[in-house]
């Protein structure tokens, strides 16, 4: 019996494939449903917006004529807008590095302080306001005065101690009896010998200028052996005699008197009572002239103009890094967690010292996390604008001007030229293109 072997044939093979299978949208619908809402913001938000914006540079003023290149040659040879371009590039150059350098400082150095959390608190804090209320508050530091100004008082604290402002911003000699000399003293014209009293009288200080604890002055009585005398200012409210005290008339405490040999240097030298008086005892024989002396009018520290033209670039620069620091550091810190112990410990073992391992062990193995916080920063430092709107003056704001800030103030500040205005926010768009390929190509490398 022999045996036969049959091999089937899969129904319709070969056939032509049959009508009436899934479409396109029966295969892909849940991909649909999910990515069309964001195509469509995505397409309505973005693309739309870019391609608009491109074709409006394109325009003038209006938007009526097509002007070409014309927005574009503008934005180059414009004073305003090439300052602009001057400043982005500066803080390019300036602030990612600066931010990285800072944050990755404060990453070695939460390892190793005890209060490392409320360090980390500190340093992030900024990170939960806006940068637009971050500027007003260091504009409120920033403001000249030192009376308002945070950081000119501080520094009013330490000039003060080592050059102390006089008693006096201004006076005048209230007689011919006192004369002004070149040093800006003044010097009482009377020869004076022991047992003298000077009599020196003032005016054209204004009452606010005059210490709290100046008392009615007096004239003191004459010193055996010593030379006294009183400052004080003179005049009188409804009138009075000049160069005579009188009542009403207060002494000036604090007041610098020299007691000046006949070479003009100053023998003796002496502070006032809060009525006016000074003594020097114990003086020798001879002939002397009482000055008060120019140390008396040392101008009192005025501050330092950080809003100005000259100083208001690395103002904002300093603040915008405040606030950024904390961000840095916290992903640098999180990154030099990652790294293995166990290669900084060998590296210890084999004699490197501290230096040497954050520079050949740390800092390599922290190159990938440097580069996202140093690439982030160029992206934000292109775009920058609120802070800087909101810490520059009016005055100073084409000084400080940067490149997102002149879109918005020729687009919406008053100028209301959208041709020019589109042909800036082009630049810009054209500058950070660049920068996200360069963040791209980094992802698909760490992939």
């Amino acid at each position: 019996m022999s045996e036969s072997v049959s091999t089937a044939e899969a129904p319709g093979a070969g056939l032509p494939p049959q009508d009436g299978g899934p479409g396109v949208f029966q295969r892909h619908w849940t991909t649909i449903v999910f990515l069309g809402p964001a195509l469509a913001l995505l397409a309505v938000w973005i693309v739309y917006p870019t391609i608009r914006t491109i074709i409006r540079s394109f325009y003038d003023r209006s938007g009526d004529e097509f002007v070409g290149l014309d927005n574009y040659q503008t934005l180059f040879s414009d004073d305003t807008l090439v300052t602009a371009i001057k400043n982005n590039f500066l803080w390019l150059l300036v602030v990612p590095a600066m931010v990285t350098a800072i944050g990755l400082v404060f990453a070695v150095l939460i390892e190793r302080i005890r209060f490392s959390v409320a360090f980390k608190v500190a340093v992030f804090m900024p990170m939960a306001i806006s940068l637009f209320a971050a500027g007003v508050i260091w504009r409120l530091m920033y403001e000249k005065d030192p009376s308002r100004g945070t950081i000119n008082a501080g520094i009013a604290v330490v000039k003060d101690a080592v050059s102390p402002p006089g008693a006096l911003q201004a006076a005048q000699p209230s007689t011919d009896a006192v004369e002004v000399v070149a040093d800006g003293s003044l010097v009482l014209e009377t020869p004076l010998e022991p047992g003298s009293v000077a009599q020196l009288g003032l005016t054209g200080i204004r009452a606010s200028d005059v210490r709290d604890d100046a008392v009615q002055a007096v004239v003191p009585e004459p010193l055996q052996g010593g030379i006294t005398g009183v400052v004080w200012r003179d005049f009188k409210p409804g009138g009075g005699t000049p160069g005579v005290l009188e009542e009403e008339e207060v002494g000036l405490p604090g007041v610098t008197v020299e007691l000046r040999d006949v070479n003009g240097r100053a023998a003796y030298t002496a502070k006032t009572n809060p009525d006016g008086t000074f003594g020097f005892e114990e003086v020798e024989a001879g002939t002397y002239r009482a000055a008060i002396g120019a140390a008396t009018f040392a101008v009192p520290y005025a501050g330092v103009s950080w809003l100005g033209e000259r100083l208001i670039t690395p103002a904002i620069m300093i603040a915008y890094i405040w606030v950024w620091a904390g961000f840095a550091m916290v992903v640098i810190a999180a990154g030099l967690a990652a790294i293995p112990r166990d290669l900084l410990e060998a590296a210890r073992t084999d004699g490197a010292n501290e230096w040497q391992v954050f520079r050949r062990i740390t800092i390599p193995l922290l190159a990938p996390v440097l580069t996202v916080v140093f690439i982030t920063m160029l992206i934000y430092v292109l775009k920058v604008f609120d802070i800087v709107i909101s810490i520059a003056p009016g005055s100073v704001q084409d000084d400080a001007n940067v490149i997102a800030l002149a879109m918005w103030r020729t687009s919406f500040g008053g100028v209301n030229d959208f041709g020019l205005g589109s042909a800036i926010a082009v630049f810009l768009f054209l500058l950070v293109i660049p920068i996200l390929a360069l963040n791209i190509r980094r992802f698909r490398r760490e992939v």
